[in-house]
């Protein structure tokens, strides 16, 4: 039985935590108690549970995937289609439920980051529909690949600021994000887009995406009659792949795996896997496993995908690979590239790169099991956003 984590501190073992400064210790705690508060409150469960139906579209299919069933030798693949939720990602189901806390805090100043944009448009998309103030920090370098999602944010009426700093990728979108937070705490609430961050991000995040994994389970028991024997999901922050995972914990012959970004390959240290070669440290106000060399300096991280190129994984998942729960893999960039044009082909469904590496890692497992077994994989978001990126790589070389 595995116990369900954090305990009263945010810490997952000897992961999470609050390792923030002094001015946010106060907004960290309102933010804990308010939001234990509204897990026992039925109008903030019935008015979320409204949203996420009427407003998001939830419960969102399972999928069965039969020509990609087909060509991967015949082990059963099923899709869980979070792609078809309003702004295409699981990062809606997050955002409706910090807003109705929000509102509830009376903080009607909202920012967040974003690094694939999926969660910038999920959070400007909940700040219009509640009216309030929405500033979106993003790294110069995943503004342009992700041109599409700055438009959509802008068009919502988010303003999106650029951010230069560093790498200008997803963790210094953050740290801005963090220090706008110390200055304006009184009227701001900061919607982290992933399960990362201090307590009670991390858990607060996980609990409002478990939806995926109780509509999983409730679905593949009605048309299975049993549980799947393998769950996929990608791994940046790990709010997609947490989502699906956790309602699984203590279902014993259910394996799951997350898949990371390899890169350019782990050798070539342009990649943006944790598992392979991280080490624990502190990062963002928590401590986890985090690419960082031997002087704790934080190193460069790369991925074709926007939303993996991080270089911290959330705190649960450090948990679930020390005590051998959750196995972690890796996808390269051309393995994902080529599970892009794998699941468009085959069934007609365009995924987000970030996906693309838990396709990558079905193709490669897929062939090797058994007809009468079952993949569950989440199809976290939609590859509208990365139809630009895509194309560079594989239009131009066909």
């Amino acid at each position: 039985m595995i116990e369900t984590l954090p305990d009263a501190h945010g810490h997952f073992g000897v992961y999470g935590g609050m390792f923030v400064p002094e001015t946010l210790m106060t907004a960290l705690h309102e933010l804990a108690a308010e939001y234990e508060r509204a897990k026992g409150d039925p109008h903030f469960q019935n008015q979320l549970a409204q949203l996420l139906r009427d407003f998001a579209g939830r419960p969102t299919p399972l999928y069965f995937a039969e020509r990609l069933t087909k060509k991967l030798g015949g082990t059963k693949i099923y899709l869980k289609r979070e792609d078809l939720l309003h702004t295409g990602a699981h990062k809606i189901n997050n955002a409706l439920g910090q807003i109705l806390l929000a509102q509830r805090m009376g903080k009607h100043r909202i920012i967040a980051e974003t690094g694939a944009g999926q969660h910038g448009v999920a959070t400007a998309t909940v700040a219009a529909r509640f009216g309030c103030e929405c500033i979106i920090y993003m790294g110069a370098v995943d503004m342009e690949r992700q041109a599409l999602n700055v438009a959509r944010m802008q068009f919502l009426g988010a303003k999106v600021v650029t951010v230069s700093a560093g790498q200008a990728t997803l963790k210094e979108a953050i740290s801005e994000a963090m220090r706008d937070w110390v200055t304006n705490v009184r009227t701001t609430h900061y919607i982290l887009g992933s399960a990362l961050g201090s307590h009670p991000y991390p858990m607060m995040v996980r609990d409002f995406q478990r939806v995926i994994g109780e509509e999983t389970k409730a679905q593949i028991l009605e048309r299975e009659k049993r549980l799947p024997d393998l769950l996929v999901a990608c791994v940046g922050g790990g709010s997609n792949a947490i989502g699906l995972f956790h309602p699984f914990l203590n279902d014993a012959n259910v394996r799951m795996v997350g898949v990371e970004a390899g890169g350019e390959g782990i050798r070539s240290g342009k990649h943006a896997a944790r598992f392979q070669g991280g080490r624990l440290g502190v990062l963002q106000g928590t401590k986890t496993f985090l690419l960082a060399n031997e002087d704790g300096q934080i190193e460069l991280t790369h991925s074709v995908s926007a939303g993996l190129d991080y270089a911290a994984v959330g705190p649960e998942h450090s948990y679930l690979h020390e005590i051998g729960r959750v196995e972690y893999d890796f996808a390269t960039d051309n393995e994902a590239l080529a599970g892009f044009k794998l699941l468009s082909e085959t069934e007609g469904i365009i995924p987000a790169l970030e996906t693309a590496h838990a396709v990558a890692h079905i193709a490669k497992v897929a062939p090797k099991m058994s007809g009468d077994q079952i993949i569950v994989m989440n199809c976290s978001g939609r590859g509208d956003k990365d139809v630009a990126m895509a194309a560079r790589h594989l239009l131009s070389s066909s």
